[in-house]
């Protein structure tokens, strides 16, 4: 839930953060009131201030049991320090471009298995992939596709590290901003291993791995300082972002979570 919704869920949040000392209206209605009480709780627990109700921020409403994994504004504040960029550009990208999530309900981090990519990566390690992709279409393939989605994404890694495990991690996107395994190298892990240790331990951790994903690509480090976010969007999701709206999804955020207009920002 943000800024501009309304019924029966909204009077729900209203009434939660009505038990933290933030008590409101019920009216249902997702106003400034409202969004100001989520940040101040937001900022309270250690979260990403965004003013933005989703599933972290309900949790802890709900349990008061904060969870030592989830990605904190602290986090996020360094990361744009590191990289140079406005906090609010980084913001942005975290709700437009991340996963919202970086773990499953079950603790695993959430992946998504790409299996034409697994053909790649067996191709890397001098393996033709063509016998497999006979054999086994729906796991490797040249073509993208075959999802399963959530945690039966991991029964597709399984099935894929029995055939090669090191080319089966390297073929998911990992955590809650997806990075893909195969680049775990250019990224300065020691091995895939490490990169997917790093990413079962927090979504911090998942964040650093984005962070150097930026840093490693001079292009996207550009775009993201000058808020080119036709640019960004393309060089992070290809040349399908378009049909997502990306770009127009990364304006608004900035927009939301910038503290000027940027027409008002120096360049």
């Amino acid at each position: 839930m943000r800024k501009g919704d309304t019924g029966s869920e909204v009077k729900d949040l209203q009434r939660l953060l009505g038990t933290v000392g933030l008590p409101l209206i019920l009216d249902g209605w997702y106003g400034e009131t409202t969004e100001a009480a989520v940040k101040a709780f937001q900022q309270r627990v250690g979260l990403v201030t965004d003013g933005i109700a989703g599933p972290k921020t309900l949790q802890l409403l709900r349990t008061r049991d904060k969870d030592p994994r989830l990605l904190t504004q602290a986090a996020l504040e360094k990361a744009a320090s590191r990289l140079g960029v406005q906090v609010a550009a980084v913001m942005s990208v975290n709700e437009v471009e991340s996963l919202g999530q970086g773990f499953l309900d079950d603790g695993r981090p959430v992946i998504l298995y790409e299996r034409h990519v697994m053909a790649e990566r067996l191709e890397a390690r001098g393996i033709d992939p063509a016998p497999w992709i006979e054999r086994y279409p729906a796991l490797i393939n040249s073509k993208r596709g075959g999802y399963a989605g959530g945690a039966a994404e991991y029964a597709r890694l399984a099935s894929a590290k029995s055939i090669n495990q090191e080319a089966a991690l390297e073929s998911c996107s990992w955590g809650q901003f997806q990075i893909m395994g195969y680049h775990w190298k250019d990224l300065g892990y020691d091995s895939i291993e490490a990169f997917v240790d790093a990413m079962q331990r927090s979504e911090n951790d998942q964040l650093e791995a984005f962070t150097r994903f930026i840093e490693a690509d001079p292009a996207l480090l550009k775009a993201l300082k000058g808020r080119k976010w036709a640019d960004f969007a393309r060089i992070y999701n290809g040349s399908a972002y378009k049909e997502n709206l990306y770009d127009v999804k990364l304006a608004r955020a900035y927009e939301r979570h910038s503290p000027q207009a940027p027409e008002q920002e120096a360049a």
